[in-house]
């Protein structure tokens, strides 16, 4: 059972929920400080120049005219709910204005001396009998007093309040929509994870026919198309280990006691030197078929494995079937055989010289051993459709049923009308497993007469 701690898909649901929040209080500080903060800089600019018209309107003139406007303003009916102007004497009596209290030591400065002794500063204000925040701006006069012109903040404080709320109710949301996200993503982590190990377990348990069942193109979709293609290869392999040891089982034991009852016999009936030195020459011929055939299983087995890949170079198919033609014109003049060859040069593909030369001289050998006397072998190299390079052997022999096309590339098989030949079933298994290692497949085709045994193999890119 793994561990909250343990799990990738519990960390990313609280990275994600990290992620989530510190987004959530970035938009959300932004929003505020584009909000509330262009009101607060509207409100310091509009008490600014309206202290500045107050001064500029009584420039030059004695105070009386100064208290003139503020009363003016304050009689002029426009905005006074929200406007506050209040003027000070020298000895810190009000002469004009309407601010009930102002409790200065309650003060709070925002910003400091602005050069010419103003202040501007936010504090609680008794207007009509009751508290209310405001934001004033202390002018000093000439010759004493004080000129306060300020902004009753109780409608920006509502509006503050309706932000803050607003900003919560959302941040909760959203964070709400996040941990629900995130654990909606944990859980179909967990899902197509805890599908790819029940199929696991099945496997380890022995049945490698179970899959990863896949749908949709997302990344856990390839994953298990490719771990799909791995259990087939995987299940192709250990089909073909039970096969092999089940042929090995039954082909082995015919030549093995063939072996001992000869030797048996020239030990009870032949103590002779000369019979048993013949029993011996018969059964080192015998044993020599058996390692020639463990060296052939071992071919497939190097060629499965893909353990040659690393020796691949640039070969031309074409002069690969040029000389195992020269080699097998002998073999098959004496045969009886016509045998011609048709490889054109400049047909490159990436393999390795030795495999494919044996997977041909094979393809030869079959053909002249079962083509027979009076028949004739064409062998051709060149292009096939799809873009891929094809070396063919084409013999107009008795061929190879339909029905059994696919059965003799499987190891040890062999038809009813082959048995009496020599041979062990390994051939074409051989050419196929050499096929499938560069890359390519083994095609066995019906030659109207005869077999066509062609060997498709990318060719190589262009450098």
């Amino acid at each position: 059972m793994i561990t909250l701690r343990a799990s990738i898909a519990a960390r990313l649901v609280l990275g994600y929920g990290v992620l989530g929040t510190a987004s959530i209080v970035l938009v959300s500080a932004v929003f505020y400080h584009g909000t509330v903060g262009v009101l607060d800089r509207d409100i310091d600019g509009r008490i600014v120049a309206q202290s500045d018209r107050l001064l500029t309107h009584a420039a030059g003139q004695a105070h009386g005219a100064l208290l003139a406007e503020v009363r003016r303003q304050l009689d002029d009916g426009i905005d006074s709910d929200r406007e506050i102007f209040e003027l000070l004497a020298a000895d810190g009596r009000p002469l004009a204005g309407n601010l009930g209290a102002w409790p200065a030591a309650a003060a709070r400065i925002d910003r400091g001396d602005r050069g010419d002794g103003a202040t501007l500063l936010s504090t609680v204000v008794t207007r009509d009998g009751r508290p209310a925040p405001a934001r004033l701006y202390l002018r000093p006069l000439d010759g004493g007093g004080v000129l306060v012109v300020g902004r009753d903040l109780s409608e920006q404080e509502a509006v503050r309040g309706v932000i803050w709320r607003a900003l919560l109710a959302g941040a909760g949301v959203s964070l709400l929509l996040t941990v629900a996200g995130a654990l909606l993503f944990r859980r179909l982590v967990e899902r197509r994870l805890g599908a790819i190990r029940r199929t696991a377990a099945h496997i380890e348990a022995g049945d490698l026919s179970s899959r990863i069942p896949v749908s949709g193109r997302d990344e856990f979709a390839l994953l298990g198309r490719d771990i799909n293609r791995m259990l087939d290869r995987i299940e192709l392999l250990m089909d073909g280990i039970r096969h092999v040891s089940n042929a090995i089982a039954h082909d082995l034991r015919t030549p093995l006691g063939r072996v001992r009852s000869k030797l048996d016999d020239a030990l009870r009936h032949q103590a002779t030197v000369p019979g048993l030195s013949c029993a011996a020459h018969d059964a080192i011929e015998d044993i020599d078929d058996l390692i020639r055939l463990f060296e052939r299983l071992l071919q497939i087995a190097e060629a499965e494995s893909g353990m040659r890949s690393r020796l691949f170079e640039r070969l031309d198919l074409g002069h690969i079937a040029t000389d195992i033609g020269e080699m097998y014109e002998a073999s098959a003049e004496d045969g009886g055989v016509s045998l011609t060859v048709d490889a054109p040069e400049h047909l490159y593909v990436d393999g390795d010289r030795n495999l494919l030369a044996s997977a041909v001289a094979s393809l030869l050998d079959n053909a002249i051993k079962y083509a027979g006397s009076g028949h004739a072998i064409h062998v051709r190299a060149g292009l096939f459709h799809g873009g891929l390079a094809s070396i063919a052997v084409h013999d107009n022999g008795p061929g190879i049923p339909q029905a059994e096309r696919a059965k003799v590339t499987q190891r040890f098989y062999r038809g009813d009308d082959s048995r009496h030949l020599p041979g062990n079933g390994l051939g074409l298994a051989i050419v196929s497993a050499t096929a499938l290692a560069h890359g390519g497949e083994l095609l066995l085709e019906d030659g109207a007469p005869g077999l066509v045994a062609r060997i498709l193999l990318p060719l190589a890119p262009s450098s």
